[in-house]
């Protein structure tokens, strides 16, 4: 409220104060386009899996900071690959493909949400995205099941590409409870983006911890 309180005068600031309390408006701050992290955390089994059969796909990429400059043609390839790679993918659950419950892997002609979001993450990163900006994202969706999207981590904010919407969004305007993320410096290690699992970090040394064994299953 200080720069406002030095703008307006006083007795303007008293009736526009009142005048907000009167007719219940609130001023709610706009959630901030990057997302924020919470500790190292296991990575998905599937996941582990896949870097085993996978290992190329899991490789590191530089170090450092990897946000792409957010140019509206930056922006048009995120959005063209999901909407190709959308359309291109039958909607399949792993049981149905692959007769188990979970395999992540990239995808052919069928695939759950997590093989989606692994082919537009192969597909960016053949075009010249960094990997650490690249970054594997578990969710829980409206329904409360967990789900697969792939983060693009730009300078304007945080953008999600989903198989469930054909347009990019920065990720605080998707329905979505996020839950954990693959580290933009070391593709094999996952982030909590949940403020239960500890406090936020914001230096870089901690996402170089090793995250160990494997946690819940996908369901989109």
């Amino acid at each position: 409220m200080g720069l406002l309180y030095r703008l307006v005068p006083k007795a303007a600031f008293a009736v526009f104060a009142v005048v907000s309390m009167a007719s219940g408006v609130a001023f709610a701050a706009e959630p901030s386009s990057f997302m924020r992290i919470f500790g190292a955390v296991q990575p998905p089994y599937g996941f582990v899996l896949f870097c085993q059969s996978f290992p190329q796909e899991c490789a590191e990429g530089a170090r450092g900071e990897q946000r792409v400059t957010a140019t509206a043609e930056r922006l048009a390839e995120l959005d063209a690959i999901n909407r190709t790679v959308n359309k291109a993918i039958e909607p399949a659950t792993d049981m149905e493909v692959y007769g188990v419950s979970e395999h992540w892997t990239i995808p052919r002609l069928r695939g759950d949400c997590e093989d989606y979001a692994l082919m537009k993450r192969r597909l960016l990163i053949e075009r010249g995205w960094p990997v650490g900006a690249m970054l594997m994202t578990v969710v829980r969706d409206e329904k409360g099941e967990g789900h697969a999207v792939l983060t693009a981590r730009t300078t304007q904010g945080d953008f999600i590409l989903d198989n469930k919407n054909d347009d990019i969004k920065i990720w605080h305007k998707t329905p979505y409870e996020y839950v954990m993320r693959q580290s933009y410096l070391n593709a094999r290690v996952w982030m909590s983006l949940d403020a239960r699992h500890g406090s936020m970090l914001t230096a870089s040394a901690p996402e170089m911890n090793r995250a160990q064994a494997a946690i819940t299953s996908l369901g989109h």
